[in-house]
């Protein structure tokens, strides 16, 4: 609501002073839309951004497993390679021996 408010003020010379004052209630703004398009903008941002990082934390995983699968192996090649020399030095000392 607007309301306008007009005062008079006469000095003692005679000379009149109109003031004109306008006063308007504090009505409560509007907010269009774009608040809620930049809030759910920034939902959308924050969950991607979520699901990425759980993607690249996963393949971090995957790699050291990986990593760790393939140390292993090399360990069993290498106590493969060891019973393999075992059993040769074994077999030449028994054909020495006879």
């Amino acid at each position: 609501m607007t309301e306008e408010r007009i005062t008079e003020t006469t000095t003692p010379s005679g000379n009149t002073h109109t003031t004109r004052t306008v006063v308007t209630d504090n009505e409560p703004r509007k907010s269009g839309g774009a608040s809620w398009g930049l809030l759910i903008l920034l939902a959308v941002v924050a969950i991607v951004g979520v699901i990425i990082f759980t993607q690249m934390s996963g393949a971090e995983v995957a790699k050291d497993n990986a990593v760790a699968d393939a140390a292993g192996e090399v360990g069993e090649a290498a106590g493969q390679v060891g019973d393999a020399a075992q059993n040769a030095g074994d077999a030449v000392s028994d054909v020495v021996q006879q």
